[in-house]
């Protein structure tokens, strides 16, 4: 090959024209090629820069306000400030429409509110009593429509004795009971603002009765009447009335009713269904909560 070209270096001036000829020609198209894999280049360049630019920043992910709300309020719990997580759990439970939120408050504040109440700590449901002669638990729980039990419980009373000067702290607020068959609910209410939420067992085939009823008796470790009229200890394996019983009576309109009640049970994977022969069942522990809880005469609203 380069013997080739030197013979056409040294031929004539023709020749030597066409070479450079040639030579221009392989150069232009050498150079064209160059210039159109540079331009593809570029423009496939700047589309991914636009694409980059287009793109939104990714960024951590927002909380909404009543995500934030709520775990400012667990803090708060967690660090035992109730009084606070309490007033802020009622205001965000007013104002959200979330369901699985609502439901969160829900549980919380029936922990927060019974935490409260039965420890010595103040509430707006209490009120400071200054003990005076003559007095003692059952008087003065009558006399705020509570219970001596609760009034013990709340002050880390050890004993019933009371002495003229002692100050105690006494649960003062109406409660309220609302069931509903169709969602197996009980939600206490105190000053009708919800206070908290029980899972329930109720009647088979809707035989829970509805309509108003109030508490007209408590009995601990209640014995039981079989349909056929005979008793059934407490303690006895076919007891089914758990540790507590409160029986209702009808008022108003709602025709008269006998034998139903709140009660125990000692079959708590019933909670939640229809399984009764038409009362009200309710967690052992849950029972016994009410029951230290709710005076005689509280008023349950029973519903479909």
């Amino acid at each position: 090959m380069a013997d080739d070209l030197d013979n056409l270096m040294i031929q004539g001036p023709e020749r030597r024209s066409r070479l450079a000829v040639f030579l221009l020609v392989i150069l232009l198209v050498t150079a064209g090629i160059a210039t159109v894999v540079l331009i593809r280049s570029c423009r496939a360049s700047t589309r991914r820069s636009a694409q980059a630019l287009s793109r939104p920043v990714s960024a951590q992910p927002t909380v909404k306000p009543q995500q934030r709300a709520w775990q400012t309020i667990r803090a708060l719990y967690a660090n035992k400030s109730l009084a606070e997580a309490r007033a802020k759990g009622y205001e965000l439970l007013a104002q959200s429409l979330d369901q699985e939120l609502r439901q969160s408050l829900e549980t919380l504040l029936g922990q927060i509110n019974f935490e409260l109440l039965l420890s010595p700590a103040a509430m707006p449901e209490k009120e400071e009593y200054l003990v005076q002669s003559g007095d003692n638990l059952e008087r003065i729980a009558r006399k705020f429509k509570t219970t001596a039990e609760l009034i013990k419980k709340s002050n880390a009373l050890d004993r019933p004795m009371l002495h003229p000067g002692d100050r105690l702290l006494v649960f003062k607020g109406a409660c309220q009971l609302a069931i509903s068959k169709s969602r197996n609910d009980l939600v206490l209410s105190v000053n009708n603002r919800f206070f908290k939420r029980y899972r329930v067992g109720t009647g088979k085939y809707g035989s829970t009765p509805v309509g108003t009823f109030v508490i007209t008796d408590k009995i601990e470790q209640p014995d039981w009447w079989r349909p056929d009229g005979k008793m059934v200890p407490y303690g006895d394996k076919e007891n089914i009335l758990g540790t507590r019983w409160m029986s209702l009576t009808a008022t108003g309109e709602t025709p008269a009713v006998r034998g139903y009640g709140l009660h125990g049970t000692w079959q708590p994977e019933t909670i939640g269904q229809q399984a009764s022969a038409g009362c009200v069942r309710l967690a052992n522990n849950n029972a016994e909560e009410l029951f230290l809880l709710l005076p005689l005469g509280t008023p349950v609203a029973i519903a479909e």
